[in-house]
């Protein structure tokens, strides 16, 4: 049996010219907007990529001039693939992205006309929220019932892994790496920073925010629970109430403490990309310099790190 596996994660303009259509569709998502009458939903979402478009395209052109999450995902594919030839299985895998190319009904396309009889579908966010997986699950499995040729083919979902060892001793081996370069290791306070989601999503049963705090306490045990820690948000969007606190908040909040010593883990995003690399990096940086931070440093994301992608070639094998 030839086994196929797609990794999806969000996707990210590639150039300052995809920004706009990017931030349409994100905010063309009902799953984002979550307003049912698609007509309005999508004006509005043209309205907002149309007053955020010079705004985002700034942050862009600070890392770069564009996302490197499709080449990070494709990277992330190909170490998968290898890993499963160390493994002694032919393994396949494939791309697709929510909001840009490749997109979930190119990656559908190409594995139509692959030789794969069985596809793990596997979302490369750790956290189960309908905001992320969910939506995209909603959009494969419509792509997927419309196609005939995949009725002959045993298709598995993997929802999530926030509390996957590998998963967690991928995080807690690179925080220590990060830990070493400080004075005083057992003196730095640990921030763990998630993408926030509305908190009435919670309210609604979303498991997101019980399983971020899942893979914090499983990281802390790696670790000893040696330093002080919490968990904070953010990349708030909109006017509705997000989960709080908001990670620039906790950042100022230690620096008034007198801390010195900030390391942050971007526990929920497993690349690099506008978050991490704009946010974390450049924007909350300057914020925690004048908030009077003397050290603050950030936890790189998984990205193709060996034990993450032996983690993930677990999770698929577990599935199968």
């Amino acid at each position: 049996m030839k086994v196929g596996v797609l990794l999806f994660n969000l996707g990210g303009p590639e150039t300052l010219r995809d920004v706009k259509p990017f931030l349409y569709r994100l905010f063309s998502d009902p799953e984002i907007i979550r307003i049912k009458w698609a007509p309005l939903r999508k004006a509005l979402a043209y309205t907002i990529a149309t007053l955020r478009r010079k705004t985002s395209e700034g942050y862009y052109r600070q890392i770069g001039g564009g996302s490197p999450l499709r080449r990070l995902t494709e990277e992330q594919a190909r170490a998968l693939a290898d890993e499963f030839k160390t493994r002694g299985k032919d393994v396949e895998t494939f791309v697709g992205m929510c909001t840009w190319h490749p997109f979930l009904d190119e990656a559908v396309d190409q594995i139509e006309k692959s030789s794969v009889d069985s596809l793990v579908i596997l979302p490369l966010f750790p956290h189960y929220s309908v905001t992320t997986t969910g939506s995209g699950f909603s959009v494969l499995r419509k792509l997927i019932d419309k196609r005939t040729s995949f009725r002959k083919r045993d298709v598995q979902w993997v929802c999530a892994w926030p509390d996957h060892s590998g998963y967690i001793d991928s995080i807690a081996h690179r925080i220590r790496r990060e830990l070493a370069k400080f004075a005083n290791p057992d003196g730095v306070h640990i921030l763990f920073s998630a993408h926030s989601i509305p908190e009435s999503y919670v309210r609604n049963g979303d498991p997101y925010l019980e399983q971020t705090k899942t893979s914090v306490e499983l990281t802390m045990d790696q670790l000893g629970r040696n330093n002080p820690y919490q968990l904070s948000f953010q990349s708030k969007i909109g006017p509705v109430k997000w989960l709080e606190p908001f990670t620039s908040d906790v950042i100022a909040q230690l620096g008034k403490r007198g801390i010195d010593d900030i390391l942050v883990v971007p526990i929920s995003f497993v690349s690099e990309h506008i978050e991490t690399l704009y946010e974390l990096d450049i924007l909350f940086k300057k914020l925690a310099e004048e908030a009077g931070v003397a050290n603050f440093r950030r936890v790189p994301a998984l990205n193709s790190d060996p034990i993450f992608i032996r983690a993930l070639a677990d999770i698929v094998e577990s599935t199968l």
